[in-house]
């Protein structure tokens, strides 16, 4: 998943962007708020951290904008102000939901995940394709009784196509959703990662799971029907 991140403290933004990139997300980071809403604007996020206090443009405002251009991506702010008419003014300018500095980062996490859980009615505790399971929780992968080691990309690489399980994902949305601006779309580091993938998920097996579709993407599907991931039974309804 792909993540926007605006806050202007340099260092509290690197200890942040660095936390989430090791949690697997791609984060995009902007010191201020011009810069903020510029990125909002030309690319696809699954959610947006927003500091209310930035320069050039405050939170609250680039929200405003954010949701005026009719971008829908959940918002989470950070803000130093307990103060609950401030929060009110947060949320009434189209954030989904808040939290308070200073703050553990294992609760930011834990409400990235909540709000991304919103924009759908089921948080699935695991995904599964054949024999294929991907635990959301643990951020880890199986193949019938064989444990398979990623990666922090390879894993944030897998669970895209296993969400998208039995279609074509093109790399556009792979650069889109797996990667940061970093990234040059015209490299071959997504054909590298796939391949890695293919290799610990189909090597030695008798079905493979990953194909390729030259000039458009890959699909991960079960053999011949393909089906959507299907949900585990520790599911949690949002």
């Amino acid at each position: 998943m792909r993540i926007l991140l605006a806050e202007d403290d340099r260092q509290l933004r690197e200890s942040i962007a660095r936390g989430l990139r090791e949690a697997s997300y791609a984060v995009d980071d902007a010191p201020d708020g011009a810069r903020a809403l510029f990125l909002a604007a030309v690319n696809e996020y699954d959610a947006i951290v927003l500091d209310i206090v930035l320069p050039e443009m405050d939170g609250l405002e680039v929200c405003r904008q954010i949701r005026r251009k009719g971008i829908h991506a959940p918002i989470l702010m950070l803000t130093a102000r307990d103060a609950v008419d401030d929060k009110i003014t947060g949320l009434d300018a189209g954030a989904d939901d808040y939290v308070t500095k200073p703050f553990d980062f294992g609760e930011l996490l834990a409400r990235l995940r909540a709000l991304v859980r919103r924009r759908g009615d089921v948080l699935p505790a695991a995904l599964s394709v054949a024999d294929l399971v991907v635990d959301t929780r643990r951020h880890s992968a199986r193949r019938g009784n064989r444990e398979i080691s990623l990666t922090t990309k390879e894993y944030a690489l897998l669970e895209h196509l296993v969400r998208n399980a039995g279609r074509i994902v093109t790399r556009a949305e792979i650069n889109a959703h797996v990667w940061d601006d970093n990234h040059d779309p015209f490299s071959n580091l997504i054909d590298v990662y796939v391949s890695r993938l293919r290799r610990k998920i189909d090597g030695g097996e008798r079905v493979a799971l990953i194909s390729t579709r030259r000039g458009v993407g890959y699909m991960l599907s079960a053999p011949a029907a393909g089906p959507s991931p299907v949900v585990s039974s520790r599911d949690v309804r949002g």
